[in-house]
């Protein structure tokens, strides 16, 4: 786990897996592989395997020993839901975000349906505890069909990351959505994002009221356009309490 991040929605990130596989338009930029291949063939380092997916189990019980609250971003560098990682691994994750309850776990996916199974799987007819907040990462409106999944999936808090947006959305449903994030790409070759796209998004989410949370603008660096959209910075968060036992009903 890192103890501090740039990102500015989380707190800190953790990660029991990292690698992963390009799968739509969002993925062809990544920076977790752009960061992570700079180390291939760098021996006894972390990422010394680059980009390819990896399980650490040595990780698994690293936020128990987090005793302050935090915000984590779970697999910051991977898809916890990747089809190569087996569903006893992502036990093993769950298992702990719900040991350490007093944090909030952030868990963001593009394999939307292998999620919503998993979760029916794990939880039947109940759902996540509420500080386990699922969500799925959305880059133009062709994918938009993981917000469906999203919304009938098991969990209790859920969320949506329009990041890196590469285009408009058109008219989303936000029922039972409890967060949304908007962000433009950044990096050597970033992607520009439209205001209008942004705004609409934010629109929506007024209508709906769902806090909305406007990352950065993207750029060459993630810094480099400001946090600002028509004038003002947007860092809303959903009001969820956290459970302090868990139940499985």
């Amino acid at each position: 786990m890192a103890a501090g991040t740039r990102i500015e929605w989380t707190d800190a990130t953790w990660n029991p897996v990292t690698g992963c596989t390009k799968i739509t338009e969002g993925c062809d930029l990544c920076y977790a592989e752009r960061f992570s291949e700079r180390f291939r063939g760098v021996r006894n380092h972390p990422f010394e395997s680059g980009f390819d997916l990896t399980l650490r189990p040595a990780r698994l019980e690293q936020p128990l020993r987090w005793r302050e609250p935090k915000r984590i971003f779970v697999n910051s560098m991977s898809d916890l839901f990747h089809k190569e990682v087996p569903f006893t691994f992502i036990d093993a994750v769950f298992d702990t975000m719900e040991a350490a309850y007093w944090h909030t776990f952030q868990v963001l996916t593009k394999r939307s349906p292998i999620m919503a199974r998993y979760l029916s799987r794990r939880y039947g007819d109940g759902r996540a505890p509420s500080n386990i907040w699922m969500g799925v990462s959305i880059e133009n409106a062709k994918n938009t069909i993981r917000l469906r999944h999203l919304r009938a999936a098991r969990a209790a808090t859920k969320f949506v990351s329009f990041e890196p947006l590469l285009g408009p959305v058109g008219d989303i449903d936000l029922r039972d959505i409890d967060w949304v994030i908007v962000g433009g790409e950044s990096g050597p070759k970033a992607r520009p994002m439209d205001e209008a796209w942004a705004v609409d998004i934010r629109d929506q989410c007024r209508f709906a009221k769902v806090a909305f949370f406007f990352k950065q603008w993207g750029g060459l660096r993630p810094k480099s356009g400001g946090r600002a959209l028509r004038g003002r910075e947007w860092n809303q968060y959903p009001r969820v309490p956290t459970p302090r036992y868990l139940s499985m009903s």
